[in-house]
């Protein structure tokens, strides 16, 4: 994942960060990963002019797994 993060451009860095820190403070604040399950626990979320995370909200360890960042 570090390498992901490492990987993204340097105009991705500031939004990637704001992004961070939101998913902190509400991470069911973003899209299902599959459309037919609203509520389920794998979530996706855009930042920037072209990245995209997709993630896995730990609720019962109050915590959010970063799975894969993307930039296009």
């Amino acid at each position: 994942m570090q390498d992901q993060i490492q990987a993204l451009p340097a105009e991705a860095v500031d939004d990637f960060e704001r992004l961070s820190r939101a998913l902190e403070v509400n991470p069911w604040d973003s899209d299902p990963y599959v459309a037919g399950k609203p509520a389920g626990p794998l979530r996706t979320r855009a930042f920037g002019e072209g990245g995209l995370v997709t993630f896995l909200v730990l609720e019962d360890q109050r915590r959010d797994d970063l799975l894969l960042v993307q930039w296009a």
